[in-house]
Order: structure tokens, then sequence, then C-alpha cells
């Protein structure tokens, strides 16, 4: 069995269904998010040990990149092999996700992921693309 089945579509194509587009993650997006965001972490950490009064600032910054990186190697694992499929039908999700077009009420960028809610008000994400737009596009040019 395929270790990472539940990470891309296993839903089946309905009848006259085909695929027009398939989103991966992209690795240099994934690696420069997670830079970012270590940054953040960073600086974050050091800013709460200055505002708490401690003399040893710099160790936020060490702890912030250490579990921003300890988190990055955990999880790049599954969200470097996630795979969206969209349909002239549906937008097809890992595993059995699965989401209508017809059901889709908004498309976000939200930094290098495309956020889709539907009417329902589920929200989903499609992580790390390296031009959300392009995928925004490419699921508005499907819809209905």
């Amino acid at each position: 069995m395929d270790p990472n089945a539940s990470l891309t579509p296993t839903s089946p194509l309905d009848a006259g269904e085909h695929v027009i587009a398939q989103f991966r993650a992209d690795k240099a997006t994934y690696w420069r998010t997670n830079a970012w965001v270590a940054a953040f972490a960073m600086a974050a950490g050091m800013g709460i040990l200055w505002v708490l009064g401690n003399p040893h600032v710099w160790t936020g910054a060490v702890g912030g990149l250490a579990a921003i990186a300890v988190r990055a190697l955990y999880l790049a694992s599954d969200d470097l092999h996630m795979r969206w499929d969209l349909t002239n039908q549906r937008l097809l999700g890992p595993g059995t996700r699965e989401i209508s077009l017809e059901s889709i009420a908004q498309l976000n960028a939200v930094s290098s992921m495309v956020q889709v809610v539907t009417i329902a008000g589920d929200k989903h994400l499609i992580k790390n693309q390296p031009d959300p737009g392009t995928v925004i596009a490419a699921i508005e040019d499907a819809r209905p």
C-alpha cells in the first residue's frame, strides 16, 4: 500500500468528468514559507523575552528557529506530497475530499496557499503553491 495514498485524491471520476489541472505542493515554496515563519517566531520569541525582562533575549531566536525547524522537518513528508485535482465538475482534494465547483463561494490567496470557502462555510487549503493567483484563475475558469 502506498503511504502517500491519503495525500492525493482517491475519489473516482464521474461519467464525463476529466482532470483539467493538478496542484502539487512546491518544495521551494514550502521551505521559503517556513523560513518566513521561523523569522517571525524568532522575532516574537526575542520580543517576549525582552518584555519579560529576561537578560538572555537571544535565546528567543534560538527557540523560535528550533520550533519551526522541527515542525517543518516533521511535516515535510506529508505537506510536500499533497495534491489537489481540478476536474470539469469538482475540486478533488487529498483522500476523499471533494468540492463541487458550483458549491465554491469564495477563493482567497493567503500567502502561498489558496483558501477554498464553500457555500456551506467549509474551508479548505491548497498549500504551498508558487503562484496562488494561477490556481485561483484555473478554478475560476473551470467553474460553470
